[in-house]
């Protein structure tokens, strides 16, 4: 009798949830077709938008996702670390290389910056997993939690050192102008972030999925004692996941730097905390979740804060947040995630 009362409740739950679910895509639809109906350009062009930040917000997010897989630590210092990654460009662009516009020398120095902050940022990375987070892998999770706030506020003084306390402004290398889809304008820096991100986020699937220390990482992820006794290194192997996701920030702040051409100290705090929402709402963890997440976020924000019927954008991060929360009671793991047992 007991287990046909919970196999109903269980069941009428589904139910509830789906019927939840149903009436929601059906709203959002309908408010899309709406948009879409009354101005069919600026649709387009928001959602360009919005595409744009979600890739940049799927690089940082993915830095999260990454660390957080391997040994279960929000790594509240990886925006500020994005931050410093923006810094670094800037700085090595205009003033050490003296590039401030378009040109062929300019793009060689792109390149070669890209290169030069993905690999600043993976070693301010590591530095900080090896100094500050080791010793307290096996300490009750509050320790490293607020170690890793700690750092965040340590990157912020080093941010504010470097930058000042105002927000900066600086030349860009990528081309102005904008492309016309379906009479939209899709800018040539959109263009360009696609360019940049979809390899930078290939060769990571690569590496996590098909390489040797790909598969140490996921080993490392599910039992680090029986790592250790099939031979992986797990300490050089979760300094290799810090690495991996210090590069991505590294790559994300570079791209940021130049498509908005400013830099903040403080900008790491935002865009961190809603790349760190993009990682939940996909499912910590996973991948493909965090890019997920991050793009749906990028078209909340775009679609919100443009269309001519919406809550704009003053509510912008509400809307974002209300979303996530409904997500989180109907679907715990997120999008893509799946429960996992606890580790004992």
């Amino acid at each position: 009798m007991a287990g046909v009362t919970y196999k109903t409740r269980q069941l009428r739950r589904v139910y509830i949830e789906r019927s939840f679910a149903t009436l929601a895509i059906a709203g959002v639809s309908f408010w899309l077709i709406i948009n879409f109906i009354k101005s069919p350009t600026q649709f387009f062009e928001v959602t360009f938008t919005g595409l744009s930040n979600g890739i940049l917000y799927a690089l940082i997010a993915l830095g999260y996702t990454l660390v957080y897989g391997i040994i279960e630590l929000i790594n509240f210092a990886h925006g500020d670390l994005f931050m410093l990654g923006g810094l670094f460009s800037a700085h090595f662009i205009t003033l050490w290389f003296g590039q401030n516009h378009p040109s062929a020398a300019g793009w060689g120095v792109l390149a070669l910056c890209l290169v030069a902050v993905m690999t600043f940022c993976a070693i301010i990375n590591i530095a900080i997993e090896r100094f500050a987070y080791r010793k307290l892998r096996r300490a009750p999770k509050l320790a490293p939690l607020i170690t890793a706030v700690g750092m965040s506020f340590i990157l912020q003084f080093v941010g504010l050192r470097w930058n000042g306390s105002g927000q900066k402004t600086w030349p860009s290398l990528l081309p102005n102008g904008n492309l016309s889809i379906f009479g939209a304008k899709l800018p040539y820096t959109t263009i360009i972030s696609f360019a940049v991100t979809i390899p930078v986020l290939l060769v990571l699937t690569y590496i996590v999925t098909q390489t040797r220390q790909g598969k140490a990482m996921r080993a490392t992820a599910q039992d680090q004692d029986a790592s250790r006794l099939m031979g992986i290194n797990v300490n050089r192997t979760i300094s290799f996941t810090f690495g991996l996701g210090g590069a991505l920030a590294g790559a994300a702040g570079l791209l940021f730097e130049q498509t908005r051409g400013l830099t903040s100290y403080n900008l790491g705090f935002q865009l961190g905390l809603i790349a760190f929402t993009a990682a939940v709402m996909g499912g910590i963890g996973n991948l493909q979740g965090a890019v997920l997440g991050a793009i749906i976020i990028g078209l909340i924000q775009g679609l919100n804060d443009g269309l001519p019927i919406g809550l704009g954008q003053q509510w912008s991060n509400t809307v974002v947040f209300s979303i996530l929360i409904l997500l989180m009671v109907f679907k715990p793991t997120g999008l893509l995630g799946k429960p996992t047992l606890e580790k004992v």
